[in-house]
């Protein structure tokens, strides 16, 4: 199905006063018939027939004009046939017989434009079920932003993470996007978490050794946190491979929440804060036996203090106590001899 535009269609408002006029033109000649006429019959009665017929059916080409607002557009269909799609602000005439089609019109999901600011979900829901928002057939050609609800997915480590996305996305064909899917807005849904499983999968939460991400059979180091542009590249692409049929273009997809799942997030917690505990040793570590090493070659080019092996030793142990411990060193005096 291939969109098709309809132009020059903007005289909504001559065909609204030339209807208005040929319906008072029509009143005033049933009226000059009638005053005319006699009480058995009008006069001119075959004026007077046409203008009975002008009022009883004058009012139908009123139901061919359309109103458009900016970034707005119309999909029109004429006896279940396609007949083209109005597109851009203006006031239009059509074919009063023409139908506007639009099969997502009240349908209603968490994105901008579909939900009102402070409106909870289970509103949402109820108002979708009674149908309560009043739904239009116009189709809006803006950017729109689709935040679905976070997933529950496993990485390909098998930990449980909970993901979620934000996808901007417009429509780029309202012919593929009526007629090519049942309901777009809830096939872009779909699409959506479909792709978000697929692309979740490849990835780990952290780094993790041996793990292939890219597919060219060597281990990287990407993850989902440290690699969040690239998935979102990857979802993004997914996405619009899917949704290409639909006429929609997918603008970015962001991961706005990322975190372990509940069930696993306090045993991580307790693995990256061990294996925190463990670098910050090691650096403490290493800062101290230079230290060590710079007191000793101190003492050795002054010449200050004579050691043997068993004191540097000794020295050593307890520079280390001093500088890895966890508290203050507690001094102790020595008053007779170092022997």
């Amino acid at each position: 199905m291939e969109e098709k535009i309809i132009k020059g269609k903007k005289n909504g408002f001559l065909v609204l006063i030339a209807t208005i006029l040929l319906l008072v033109a029509a009143f005033a000649a049933m009226m000059y018939c009638g005053v005319n006429g006699t009480d058995d019959a009008p006069a001119y009665p075959v004026l007077f027939g046409v203008a009975i017929v002008v009022l009883c059916l004058g009012w139908i080409p009123l139901l061919g004009l359309r109103v458009l607002k900016p970034q707005e557009a119309l999909v029109l269909t004429l006896f279940g046939k396609y007949v083209g799609t109005l597109k851009g602000e203006g006031f239009y005439w059509v074919n009063p017989f023409c139908s506007s089609v639009n099969p997502a019109a009240k349908t209603k999901l968490n994105q901008s434009g579909d939900v009102s600011t402070g409106e909870t979900a289970a509103e949402r829901q109820a108002a979708n079920q009674k149908n309560v928002v009043a739904a239009t057939n116009r189709i809006s050609l803006k950017i729109m932003t689709l935040s679905n609800n976070r997933q529950k997915v496993n990485d390909c480590l098998g930990n449980p993470v909970e993901i979620g996305i934000a996808v901007t996305w417009r429509v780029t064909d309202t012919a593929k996007a009526v007629f090519n899917v049942d309901n777009y807005k809830e096939y872009l849904s779909l699409q959506c978490d479909a792709a978000l499983r697929n692309i979740v999968r490849i990835y780990p939460y952290d780094v993790a050794p041996n793990v292939d991400t890219t597919g060219d059979g060597k281990a990287d180091e990407g993850s989902l946190r440290g690699s969040s542009e690239l998935v979102a590249l990857r979802i993004r692409d997914e996405i619009q491979s899917k949704v290409k049929e639909a006429g929609l273009e997918i603008v970015e997809a962001r991961i706005t929440y990322l975190a372990y799942a509940t069930e696993i997030a306090a045993v991580m917690l307790q693995r990256q804060q061990a294996s925190a505990i463990i670098d910050a040793r090691k650096m403490i570590v290493d800062g101290a036996v230079g230290m060590v090493e710079m007191a000793l070659e101190r003492l050795a080019e002054k010449g200050t203090v004579n050691l043997d092996e068993e004191r540097k030793a000794q020295m050593v142990s307890n520079l280390l106590v001093v500088l890895c411990g966890n508290r203050d060193a507690q001094p102790v005096v020595n008053s007779g001899s170092l022997y």
